[in-house]
């Protein structure tokens, strides 16, 4: 190329173009370059798709799983197609009376098709992330339990039924299937495994883990194997109970303990909703650990919640949460409260076998401790009498319990302490008698001062010529 045609070369490049005046050489390079970051643009994309490719490739196989979810695998054996034989008769629970405003819902709708489909082989299974606790499989849970089989069953409630399971490596479980999978139920299997698998405390059973398999929502607990407090206290154990006054207080302040962690241990509180008898599960050495309050509704920072399902057991049941929905920790405390009857008396908490005045236990202590007939109320199977002192003192934590206006309860931390202090009735409490009109009631420190607190309608006025004391 010679000079002449460079110099004109340069010259054209050099001419301004009708694009705002830009010089042609310019507007050449500006084109060159888009022209170079759009071929790396493709190029990007292509080693993109291919990366997601290739990891989709090798995941595929096998579920992705948190890591703070641990996959137990399950190595079939021969063992594992043998029948389980429970080695303690539990019994079934019965059924809690359920108040509810919702239509009864079916039972689950995972079918015989799918635990058969599931058996012969199936793919990994769908798996939740929760965030916290071990993941079982369907597949492991039924061997376990022997097909789900109803000889395996040993309670049954509201939301499931429990089976008694035995898993691969020999520990014994009770293993929870709920009935409800949709809606709400399916909401409270979540808060279940979140709330609940963070709980650690002697006096509650431990969940181990969980499982979340298509329409399948299983609940894996510690198994307790020396059957709940309700079989204990009204069942077959001939003319002398083996639950002794000693063994009645343990189990009674190992409740409390497990309530008030529950109510003042966790943040969000738990609100259990069911305390009863046949909720009270046994250990060999007669500790109590207190059963499921999974299903309960957590309450964050408001002080009461309204619940559209009013659960519990008549006669457990606090008044003003069977008639208005409210809920906190004082309907847990009026629940306890019966309990505690139920445990000193041995009677249930409603009997219609009885007298029309001793059909409700609530109300029927009440006239007993009136009329000063606190020893008349013991369980007559007691192989030997508390002494004085130690039952005026846990019958007067019952009454403080089932006060009928709930903002008069104590909370369950103070329940533990009023257990424990030997001179709760001298100096903690001091509780008056009006013996004319059988008033109950009783003065406790609030605040640096006094309350005057009445189990009944009525008031008494301490210091006049009526009052007496009710436990000297």
């Amino acid at each position: 190329m010679s000079v002449y045609d460079v110099a004109f070369l340069n010259a054209e490049l050099s001419k301004p173009t009708p694009i705002f005046g830009v010089r042609l050489w310019v507007l050449v390079g500006l084109l060159f370059a888009s022209f170079i970051l759009f071929i790396l643009f493709l190029l990007s994309l292509c080693l993109t798709a291919r990366r997601k490719s290739d990891r989709h490739h090798h995941l595929h196989p096998s579920p992705s799983i948190s890591k703070e979810v641990q996959q137990i695998l399950h190595h079939p054996s021969a063992a594992d197609h043998h029948p389980i034989s429970p080695s303690a008769e539990l019994g079934k629970m019965e059924h809690g009376m359920v108040f509810s405003s919702e239509e009864s819902r079916g039972p689950t709708s995972a079918g015989a098709t799918d635990t058969a489909s599931l058996g012969s082989g199936s793919t990994g299974p769908e798996v939740s992330h929760l965030g916290w606790g071990k993941w079982y499989t369907l597949r492991e849970l039924e061997l376990a339990t022997n097909g789900l089989c109803e000889e395996n069953v040993v309670g049954e409630g509201g939301y499931g039924i429990v089976y008694i399971g035995v898993l691969t490596d020999g520990a014994k479980v009770a293993v929870k299937n709920l009935l409800n999978n949709r809606g709400q139920a399916e909401k409270e299997f979540k808060v279940e495994v979140e709330a609940i698998g963070r709980a650690r405390h002697k006096n509650l059973v431990r969940l181990h883990g969980y499982c979340v398999e298509g329409a399948y929502r299983m609940l894996v607990y510690e198994y307790v194997d020396n059957g709940n407090l309700e079989q204990w206290l009204h069942g077959d154990v001939g003319d002398v109970s083996p639950l002794t006054w000693d063994i009645r207080m343990n189990i009674i302040l190992g409740t409390a303990k497990g309530l008030a962690y529950l109510h003042e241990g966790l943040e969000p509180k738990v609100v259990h909703r069911d305390v009863k008898s046949s909720n009270i599960l046994l250990d060999r050495q007669w500790n109590p650990k207190v059963s499921d309050f999974g299903l309960a509704k957590l309450l964050r920072s408001e002080r009461t919640y309204v619940t559209t399902r009013v659960m519990g057991t008549f006669g457990y049941v606090a008044p003003e949460y069977a008639c208005t929905g409210m809920l906190n920790e004082k309907s847990d405390v009026y629940s306890f409260g019966v309990l505690i009857m139920e445990i000193i008396s041995g009677r249930s908490p409603v009997d219609y076998s009885r007298p029309q005045g001793e059909v409700n236990l609530v109300e029927w202590l009440k006239i007993m401790v009136g009329d000063r007939k606190s020893k008349e109320v013991v369980d007559p199977k007691l192989p030997e009498m508390p002494a004085s002192k130690a039952l005026k003192r846990v019958l007067l934590v019952a009454l403080r319990c089932v006060d009928p206006d709930a903002t008069k309860r104590p909370k369950m931390g103070h329940v533990i302490h009023m257990l424990e202090s030997d001179d709760l009735l001298f100096h903690d409490v001091g509780t008056i008698f009006l013996q004319t009109t059988k008033i109950l009631a009783f003065m406790a420190p609030e605040e640096g001062g006094f309350m005057l607190f009445s189990l009944w309608t009525d008031s008494c006025f301490a210091g006049t010529a009526e009052c007496k004391m009710a436990f000297k």
